[in-house]
């Protein structure tokens, strides 16, 4: 039975790349009975009803490394979190709670720092300094000198990659200019640039020209913690992790406790104070609603 991937959903029709061609597939009715809804980004198998036509049925969805609901789209394996130096001014809160679902999801988060156009370098540094000892990449872009555009296309090629960050940061920016450039020619690529804020669109897979996909939406609303306890919540910073171990006591969790290597490592410069400050917010937000749980 040939396999695929699902591309695009539209009106009970899926679009399926396989090694066989490109296939418009209806899904049996045992999978509505079952609730299950094929998203983009499935891999799945299918029969061919109709080769010359491109028609087929879905008879089996693969399990899901990870799915979303906004934008509907499942197994991504890249998250390019886009934050910008001015206008607005960069949410180091809403970034880290990006960086952290993408790695309680085994996505690989990409930090972009967009508009640098409009800053000076001591303020892009101080950004960069941020994120330095996570172990991420950190893309310095610009639309106005199409500064690290080759250097994302490199990180996202063979990847299933979708955007998120704040509104007004260039996410939309941004993905037009990977559709316009890197984006291999499909029959409506140039109806998608043209897109109106406020039109339907449904999530479709866009294939680049050395491997992998981008979604074709700037949309990303996984801002939720749900599912991380707060004595967890210091395994989603690296730069913590590097020093396991060190602190007085045993499950340390950096906050009030004594000894601590990682308030140290703050003190000395050596952590940035911008995240710690994000980890005790998010802790204290953690906490209360553990709290309220079992109390």
């Amino acid at each position: 039975m040939p396999e695929g991937l699902i591309i695009k959903g539209v009106g009970g029709l899926y679009q399926i790349e396989s090694k066989e061609g490109i296939f418009n597939c209806k899904i049996r009715g045992i999978f509505r009975k079952k609730g299950i809804t094929p998203l983009p980004g499935d891999f799945v198998e299918f029969t061919i009803i109709n080769e010359k036509l491109g028609e087929g049925w879905i008879e089996e969805i693969k399990e899901r490394k990870n799915f979303f609901i906004r934008p509907p789209v499942a197994n991504v394996n890249m998250m390019a979190i886009v934050i910008s130096v001015k206008n607005p001014a960069p949410d180091f809160l809403l970034a880290d709670k990006l960086i952290i679902s993408a790695q309680r999801n085994d996505i690989e988060p990409v930090i972009i720092i967009n508009k640098i156009d409009l800053s000076d370098k001591e303020s892009l540094s101080t950004i960069e300094e941020v994120y330095r000892g996570t172990g991420f990449t950190v893309i310095p872009m610009s639309k106005v000198t199409m500064e690290g555009y080759e250097e994302l296309y490199r990180e996202i090629t063979n990847k299933r990659t979708v955007f998120a960050g704040q509104s007004g940061v260039g996410k939309s920016t941004i993905l037009n200019n990977v559709i316009n450039s890197y984006v291999m020619e499909t029959g409506d690529v140039s109806s998608k640039i043209q897109r109106g804020r406020h039109t339907t669109r449904h999530v479709q897979l866009l294939p680049l020209k050395c491997g992998g996909y981008v979604a074709d939406t700037p949309g990303f609303s996984l801002y939720s913690l749900d599912g991380i306890e707060h004595d967890e919540l210091k395994w989603m910073y690296p730069e913590f992790d590097n020093l396991n171990g060190q602190c007085r006591f045993n499950g340390c969790n950096h906050i009030t406790e004594p000894g601590c290597c990682v308030k140290d490592a703050v003190s000395k410069v050596e952590i940035s104070k911008i995240r710690y400050n994000c980890y005790n917010k998010l802790y204290e937000e953690l906490k209360e609603q553990y709290d309220k749980r079992y109390k």
